[in-house]
C-alpha cells in the first residue's frame, strides 16, 4: 500500500465531524454540477437477435448505435423497474412495437 493510500484509507475511516475542511472554499454555484457524472457502468459483451429493421433504424443515426440501443434499453427498464418491483415474479409479456 502506499503512503497516499494509506492517508485516504485513514480519513475514509474518520467520523465527519473529525475531518478538517476549514482550508477547502464552500461551494456556494451548483449550477454547472452534473448529477452521477463519474458512474460508469461495468459493460458486458453479448449476442443480441434484433428485428432487422430496429437495427437499421440505430445504425442509420451514424456511429455509436450501439450506445443508442443501450439508452434506449435503460430507459425502458427504468420506466419500468417500479413494475417489476410491484411483481417480483412478472410474466413474460409480449411487447409490440408500440408499447416502448
Amino acid at each position: 500500500m502506499t503512503e497516499e493510500q494509506a492517508a485516504l484509507d485513514a480519513v475514509a475511516a474518520m467520523p465527519d465531524s473529525e475531518i478538517d475542511t476549514s482550508e477547502m472554499p464552500e461551494v456556494t454555484d451548483w449550477s454547472g454540477a452534473v448529477r452521477g457524472g463519474l458512474y460508469c457502468p461495468v459493460k458486458r459483451l453479448t449476442s443480441l437477435r434484433l428485428d432487422a429493421d430496429v437495427l437499421e433504424w440505430f445504425k442509420r443515426g451514424g456511429e455509436g448505435y450501439q450506445t443508442r440501443i443501450n439508452a434506449a434499453l435503460r430507459e425502458y427498464v427504468e420506466r419500468t423497474s417500479a413494475e417489476v418491483t410491484r411483481h417480483p415474479n412478472p410474466r413474460p409479456v409480449k411487447l409490440s412495437r408500440h408499447s416502448l
